[in-house]
């Protein structure tokens, strides 16, 4: 009989103590990458939180006036374009004046989602308003100064405001929509671009236009429109009501479309007669 070999048991016992520390060092390294792992889950929430934090802010800051805005604004009455309505709330009525719906749009002239919305609504908004069923009360907000800086949201008001003094607010509010620069570019905020756009609409490139583009005549007007927006606690543009109530992107869960539109103004405006009386001054 072979004697039992007393070095191959005690390596064998050194080998099973070696795997013994070798799997509580294991144990210790999962126990760090858990806890590395946790921790960097907590910055990453902390993260985020700050970025909403910082997107709140610039929320609350929608109408705030970039440094490169210089207006100084008057001590004395508000000037307003000629036939300016919605008093506390600045507004240009463009359709007949007793049309039996009221479509209530907040805009911005550098915002691209009022660019896509009036793309999608512009004929079936003009429809409505031709045949006296709707009229609608333009606001004009100036969230994308605030938030990019710039002044292209303020001088576009003021210069369709200059349009609407000239009668040709609907024609020019078309052309500054279809020819918006990108949102981070602040084309609008020269003054010579808006004068130059305004060519495209007959009869608008007057010295009066320019002269009351270049001065500013209505800046503090649409700044008065500005401040509406934010204390109605409007949350971004285009902001869209059908007779007080919300519309945008939605209404009763159906989503905003030409034909739906056309529908809610017709319910809306049963038994009642289209409005024939014209419209605002310079709004049609």
């Amino acid at each position: 009989m072979s004697e039992k070999n007393p070095d191959g048991a005690d390596g064998s016992r050194a080998a099973r103590e070696r795997l013994v520390r070798e799997r509580e060092l294991d144990k210790a390294r999962d126990k760090r990458r858990r806890l590395m792992i946790v921790c960097a889950a907590v910055v990453c929430v902390l993260g985020l939180a700050a970025v909403v934090g910082v997107i709140a802010a610039n929320a609350g800051r929608e109408g705030s006036r970039s440094t490169k805005d210089t207006t100084v604004q008057p001590s004395g009455p508000v000037a307003a374009p000629s036939g300016a309505t919605g008093g506390a709330e600045p507004a240009i009525t463009a359709g007949r004046a007793d049309a039996p719906s009221t479509l209530t749009v907040w805009e911005d002239f550098r915002c691209p989602v009022c660019a896509q919305f009036e793309t999608t609504m512009r004929d079936a908004i003009d429809e409505l308003m031709d045949s006296g069923q709707l009229k609608v009360d333009y606001h004009f907000a100036t969230i994308i100064d605030g938030n990019l800086g710039g002044t292209g949201s303020l001088r576009a008001a003021n210069a369709a405001a200059c349009a609407q003094d000239a009668g040709k607010f609907v024609a020019y509010h078309d052309v500054l929509f279809e020819n918006q620069p990108p949102e981070s570019e602040d084309a609008f905020g020269d003054n010579a671009e808006l004068i130059e756009l305004a060519g495209q609409v007959d009869g608008l490139d007057t010295p009066a236009f320019r002269e009351c583009v270049e001065k500013g005549t209505y800046d503090a007007w649409v700044d008065k429109s500005a401040d509406a927006f934010r204390t109605a606690g409007h949350r971004g543009t285009p902001t869209v009501l059908l007779n007080g109530e919300p519309v945008f992107p939605a209404k009763d869960s159906e989503p905003l479309t030409p034909d739906s539109l056309k529908s809610w103004v017709a319910e809306a405006n049963k038994g009642k007669q289209p409005g024939t009386a014209s419209g605002a001054p310079g709004a049609s």
